[in-house]
């Protein structure tokens, strides 16, 4: 097909047309050119506009039955047939009428289509295209110029991409094939459409091409990646391409065209993909193209280069889907590398089953047998040593990894006699739980093992990130990795990193998912816990982790209850060896009357006692609830007001200075105090008014006043910072019957909660707030 001009009425213009080969094929309209002189084609002008694909629509609609000679002769007639109003499709094989009557009785095949034109002639109906086709042509008349210049865009890519699809569909010489590839995806490139599918059209082909056709060169390979690579700067790849991408990041990681070609790619996945579910494939070529990274000379250089180059050079990553992508693309890969493992648990099909056709039952392979490796217990007492645990192996049918372990006659009925009369556990027991944990035998694959220590590697890095560490740590909370996983000690080792920089970040937001998502699951807080299947460190890593959560809003009775319900034998065990931090939560323990067993309290004193740092600790405590003794005995005031602009070291001096136990109204109002008063004000037994108008007091501190004053009836928060998260724990405080939330953040569905859990609750002011 060439360019052909003309032109006539006084006015220029220029006809483009497609001028692309079709494997060598000659235009069909190569050579026909209509000689009479007052029919002429219309012109487009190059002016840059861009036009959205048509699939459909309305246009009118004439067909003119005649020989090629004769066409000027009629176009130059003053009379033509009737037009017919017509809703047409543009199918992929054909152009077909909504009613398919009158000139469009039958559908107009791509293949039939010599040639498509704009036109225009004097004295004639204007905004026409020409459909040429054997014996006739076919007037097509749109209602302005643009949508004349849609139809014919439309009408033209259609055409084209329907030779190409049935020319590529037979190839012959490759090197031919190279050359159409070429000249589609320039086609696509230099389109006027703008459209999803004219870039995943071209795509397709070649995705298709590529899976019937397994028998290419590495060098067609690499010639086909670099021709259709200008078409997926902007695309995702299709599944089909996927799989043809990842074989050859298998086959030859080190090519050029990995890096090249495929890093723009995978970089527009991280950054745009909104869910892995929907294109699985797309996943597992990143994940291959992650491990083409790691197999450079430089290895995980490369791979930490990759990172960095999709968070930025700033502090702050400005896209917010990279970090979902990566961890999803992670997990994904740590998956596979138990996947024998997971299949031999519960006998399910593999990946690649599913893929190549799943077995029948009676012909797939039995369960492996996944025995658990014991390592003795650190038993520290004398005591301990003579009820030493006989451990036996254990094999993994069930969903859980479970240890079971056989305790001689003594033990077992100690063990029976506690449950029976829900008694509090000894010292003893408490230590039989060893520091070292019991790890599953599972030796993988040497691929499996690099794919395993590449991806650890990422999380790794991911956590270094300080804007990503938030989110990293919620997407890992509820612990999304297989048991086999977290039973596997070179993966728990290699994460205890990354678990490491959650315990040592000081915002509440990443080191409470430490904890679990919900009660009864367990949380990394528990995993690596002295005895939890992940500690190999003597609870090192567990006592940074209760350090870090003692230090922020977690310095409640809840969380010391949790504590002294399923963790009590690790923080004694680690008292024992004089660790500071569980030295004061034993403390705590003993000073908010957390345990109610006589016999464990003893055996807190006297752990406590056994080292110098308890010992001191202890006796600290004792003064101190000595002191509020005396001071509950010596009476005092019952009311008190600060000054304003009082600070929180203010009011910890005046209420160390005097005796405070019959304080019964307190007013903070107007000053400076913060949450961190709070410390102060549960040393308050006969508080039952509290003001802290227009103070900085803050849902951490409201928690903490929630569990300890029960008594207090009258609590006024005008205009605190208080949230929801913070006015919630007020539902424990029962007698309650005067509160004040005026311009607070209250919200009306909190008000209901409470005026539904506060029976005595009288007087309520929420002026100011979303429940007024």
């Amino acid at each position: 097909m060439d360019f052909n001009g003309s032109s006539g009425g006084g006015s220029d213009h220029r006809q483009i047309e497609e001028s692309k080969p079709l494997l060598g094929e000659m235009s069909a309209t190569e050579g026909n050119k209509m000689g009479a002189a007052p029919c002429r084609r219309a012109l487009l002008h190059c002016n840059g506009m861009r036009y959205k694909l048509l699939q459909e629509g309305d246009i009118q609609v004439c067909v003119i039955r005649h020989p090629r000679t004769f066409l000027s002769k009629i176009l130059t007639s003053k009379f033509l047939r009737r037009w017919e109003p017509h809703h047409l499709t543009l199918a992929d094989n054909s152009v077909a009428s909504a009613t398919p009557t009158g000139y469009m009785e039958n559908s107009i095949s791509y293949s039939a289509i010599e040639d498509v034109q704009l036109l225009s002639w004097e004295n004639a109906p204007k905004y026409c295209l020409q459909l040429t086709i054997p014996g006739g042509t076919v007037l097509l008349q749109a209602a302005n110029s643009y949508l004349r210049d849609q139809w014919f865009h439309s009408l033209q890519w259609k055409k084209k991409i329907y030779k190409y699809k049935k020319v590529l569909s037979n190839p012959g010489r490759w090197e031919v094939v190279l050359k159409e590839i070429r000249t589609l995806v320039d086609m696509a490139l230099t389109s006027p459409l703008q459209d999803d599918s004219i870039h995943q059209a071209p795509l397709e082909i070649v995705s298709k091409l590529l899976s019937e056709n397994n028998n290419l060169t590495t060098q067609d390979h690499e010639s086909i990646i670099v021709a259709i690579a200008p078409l997926l700067e902007n695309n995702h790849p299709p599944p089909d391409l996927c799989e043809f991408f990842c074989k050859h990041c298998r086959e030859r990681p080190r090519s050029m065209v990995v890096i090249e070609v495929f890093t723009p790619v995978v970089q527009r996945i991280l950054k745009h993909n909104m869910d892995f579910g929907k294109c699985p494939r797309l996943r597992l070529f990143t994940q291959e193209y992650i491990l083409a990274l790691n197999e450079l000379n430089a290895g995980m250089e490369v791979v930490k280069k990759f990172i960095h180059s999709m968070h930025g050079p700033t502090g702050q990553c400005p896209h917010p889907r990279v970090l979902p992508n990566l961890v999803a693309v992670c997990l994904a890969a740590i998956y596979s590398c138990y996947e024998e493992f997971i299949n031999s648990r519960d006998n399910s099909p593999s990946l690649k089953e599913i893929r190549n056709g799943c077995q029948q039952q009676c012909d797939r392979k039995p369960n492996l047998p996944l025995r658990l490796l014991h390592t003795s217990p650190d038993l520290v007492s004398q005591e301990a040593t003579l009820t030493e645990s006989r451990l036996k192996p254990v094999i993994v049918t069930s969903n859980e990894i479970h240890v079971e372990v056989e305790r001689n006659n003594t033990a077992n009925q100690k063990m029976t006699a506690n449950v029976g009369n829900d008694s509090e556990p000894n010292l003893i027991d408490c230590l039989m739980v060893s520091p070292t944990c019991s790890t599953m035998s599972i030796e993988l694959s040497t691929q499996a093992d690099r794919i395993l220590g590449c991806y650890v590697e990422i999380l790794k890095m991911l956590s270094d990130y300080d804007d990503w560490r938030p989110a990293l740590a919620s997407l890992l909370q509820p612990i999304p990795f297989p048991k086999e996983a977290l039973a596997h000690e070179k993966f728990t080792k290699e994460l205890k990193y990354v678990i490491q920089r959650f315990a040592e970040d000081p915002r509440q937001e990443v080191h409470s998912c430490l904890l679990s998502v919900r009660a009864g699951k367990d949380g990394w807080f528990q995993l690596y816990s002295p005895g939890g299947v992940a500690c190999d460190d003597d609870g090192e890593l567990f006592a940074s982790m209760v350090h870090i959560l003692m230090g922020s809003c977690y310095k409640t009775k809840k969380f010391l209850l949790s504590l002294a319900e399923n963790k009590l034998g690790p923080c004694m065990l680690l008292a024992l060896r004089g660790n500071q931090t569980m030295v004061e939560i034993l403390c705590l323990m003993l000073e908010y009357n957390i345990i109610d067993n006589n016999d464990t309290q003893l055996q807190i004193i006297s752990t406590l006692e056994s080292t110098d740092v308890g010992k001191r600790m202890y006796e600290q405590l004792c003064d101190r609830q000595r002191e509020l003794k005396e001071l509950q005995r010596k009476g005092g005031p019952t009311r008190l007001t600060l000054p304003s602009k009082s600070t929180d070291a203010d009011l910890a001096r005046l209420l160390s200075s005097g005796s405070f136990g019959n304080l019964e109204n307190l007013s903070l109002a107007f000053t400076n105090v913060t949450s961190a008063c709070a410390e102060h004000l549960i040393k308050l037994p006969s508080l039952k008014q509290l003001n802290l108008w227009s103070t900085q007091f803050g849902d951490a501190g409201l928690r903490l006043l929630s569990e300890h004053l029960t008594m207090l009836q009258v609590l006024n928060l005008c205009e605190t910072p208080v949230t929801d998260a913070g006015l919630l724990a007020l539902s424990s405080m029962k007698s309650l019957c005067s509160l004040n939330m005026n311009s607070t953040k209250l919200s009306a569905d909190t008000y209901e909660d409470l005026k539904a859990k506060l029976p005595n609750l009288k007087e309520v002011d929420v002026r100011y707030t979303e429940a007024w």
